[in-house]
């Protein structure tokens, strides 16, 4: 970028000098302009636009009819964003040299950064008229025409390109592109397919090739990607395209044979190869796997072994294997690639990311805490870390993390409020409701409306059976808000029945059951129980604790026995 902007310096500076000569200027006044220009060119090529700016506007001064310096300091003020200043300049330069190909392009480049999009297309297509040979200027036209949804237009200014320079693969490719933006994508192909018949074009061949493939013509598809690859073996699409017949049709020797191929072509990018072998994973089912795993280890194996420190070879490699089910050696690939990259953010991300899917514990604390000591920017890592302690049982050492969290980014909103939800769930959970509840208060009033918390608050009142009142004014919120969550519905529910209100709390308990999965919550089927009892719908009732005591696995630790105590006084109530 720089070099192309020293040779348009260079260039206005030449113009400018011819101009002034032709205009009369004396030749103190010339060599005093000139100077001033370039040394004000010096600093606009340095990047440095405040002093460039100060030095033309000077000139401009001095000299209102000096197009040159009105053209570089309309640069220079729409590089400090100056976008309308930055017209105005640029209008001066092109009025005073309306034959200057570079003032009318960079103002028309203006007006499409001010997003005035009949102005620029204007501009452009002068231009053309002007500078027919700038062969650029055509498909800066075809995209514009595009952007404004005159297709007909664009197809009309690549017939001009083909009249002009002839025809080629960009042309035939950009017709069939807007041919297909515009519907017609059957006359596309059948253009290409013309286009086929007099050139050869290893991307057409390739695009018919797919074509032919998507029809399950297997045989024709072979012929244009083996005609592609005569002319280009190396060329990537036609390559995988050949692959993919193989694999559709189910020729799997000949199939791996030409990805062993593929792997070690040192024409294609390592890049490459991984999005491809990506693909093929993502795309793959447990059957693939049994049925090609040898291959398909051999593939990502060889790939490895070629790329060692490729980072976007070992994620594909890691992905590959977890994929698979081997956890050990996906993870294997990302700490390599980590240690590989302790540099790179997303190599430790990565590898974390990995622990936390593989629920190794330990390590996601271990590896967290390391990446955080290097990305000290990143309190990602601590909730990461948050996360692993959690799971490990060690409440503290979450409420700790938080607590490091707040003293990072403590104007982050959403960040903090996180860390207040985390640390009053933690607190609850090691019996300190107290301080549970002062750290809720405070998420609270970050968002008032923060369900989560609203939901936590209120239930864990309700269990204590204390200030109902605030805590039914929490719970209505959430139900309010997110009527279809099945946990706000029992914990909405659970309050009224608290309150003695079980004949407006059964139709909650319902929902959640029947609709939006409360089945599957062994605290909510007891909570629905003992409303239905309380309702004295003692066949329902117990039809739901039998439910909840074949999925309670130890989450209600005295269901049992009050199912017993339940049948006690039904069998009372009824003598």
């Amino acid at each position: 970028m720089k070099n192309f902007f020293q040779i348009v310096i260079l260039s206005a500076v030449l113009l400018f000098c011819k101009d002034a000569a032709a205009a009369g200027y004396g030749s103190g006044d010339d060599r005093i302009a000139e100077n001033l220009i370039i040394t004000a060119v010096a600093h606009y090529d340095d990047r440095e636009f405040p002093e460039a700016i100060s030095i033309l506007k000077e000139v401009t001064r001095l000299y209102p009819d000096n197009d040159a310096a009105h053209f570089y300091l309309g640069l220079a003020e729409f590089c400090t964003d100056n976008v309308t200043v930055a017209e105005d300049e640029l209008r001066k330069a092109v009025r005073l040299d309306p034959s200057n190909y570079w003032y009318r392009y960079r103002l028309a480049m203006v007006y499409s950064a001010a997003g005035k999009e009949e102005l620029t297309l204007a501009m452009f297509e002068d231009l053309l008229k002007d500078f027919p040979e700038k062969y650029d200027l055509y498909y800066t036209l075809v995209d514009l025409y595009q952007r404004q949804g005159q297709q007909e237009k664009a197809l009309e200014t690549l017939s001009q390109i083909e009249a002009v320079f002839g025809v080629s693969d960009m042309t035939a490719l950009a017709r069939f592109d807007l041919l297909r933006n515009m519907g017609r994508e059957e006359e596309g192909y059948g253009y290409l397919e013309e286009f086929n018949k007099q050139y050869s074009s290893v991307q057409v061949l390739s695009i018919l090739g797919d074509r032919q493939l998507s029809m399950y013509n297997d045989s024709l598809a072979l012929a244009l990607y083996d005609e592609a690859l005569d002319i280009d073996a190396s060329y990537t699409p036609a390559l995988l395209g050949k692959a993919e017949t193989y694999r559709i049709a189910r020729d799997y020797d000949r199939y791996f044979d030409l990805l062993y191929d593929f792997v070690q072509d040192d024409n294609v990018p390592a890049e490459g190869k991984c999005t491809y072998l990506g693909a093929v994973v993502r795309s793959a089912d447990k059957l693939f796997f049994k049925s090609f795993g040898s291959q398909m280890d051999s593939l990502v194996t060889l790939c490895a072994d070629k790329y060692p420190k490729d980072s976007s070879v070992s994620v594909m490699a890691g992905i590959y294997y977890y994929s698979k089910g081997d956890a050990p050696k996906a993870k294997s690939f990302f700490k390599e690639n980590a240690e590989n990259w302790p540099e790179s953010l997303a190599a430790a991300a990565s590898y974390v990311e990995m622990l936390m899917y593989t629920q190794d514990w330990s390590a996601l604390v271990e590896e967290s805490m390391k990446a955080m000591a290097r990305f000290r920017d990143e309190p990602a890592f601590l909730e990461y870390a948050s996360l692993g302690e959690y799971n490990l049982g060690h409440y503290d050492k979450v409420i700790s993390i938080c607590g490091q969290v707040l003293d990072m980014v403590p104007r982050d909103s959403a960040t903090v409020l996180n860390a207040y939800t985390t640390m009053g769930d933690m607190y609850y959970k090691l019996g300190d409701s107290k301080k549970a509840f002062k750290a809720y208060d405070k998420a609270l009033e970050i968002n008032p409306d923060y369900l989560p918390v609203l939901n936590n608050y209120a239930y864990f009142l309700s269990v204590e059976k204390r200030k109902l009142k605030k805590a039914y004014a929490m719970s209505k919120k959430t139900v309010e808000k997110d009527p279809d969550n099945a946990t706000y519905l029992d914990t909405f529910g659970w309050i009224l029945y608290l309150q003695g209100r079980a004949v407006e709390a059964k139709p909650f308990f319902k929902n959640a059951v029947m609709l939006y999965g409360g089945k599957k919550s062994p605290v909510i089927l007891d909570h629905y129980a003992e409303v239905l009892f309380a309702l004295k719908e003692y066949d329902l009732a117990f039809l739901y604790w039998n439910q909840a005591k074949a999925i309670n696995n130890g989450e209600i630790t005295d269901l049992e026995s009050r199912i017993s105590e339940r049948k006690t006084e039904m069998k009372k109530e009824k003598e």
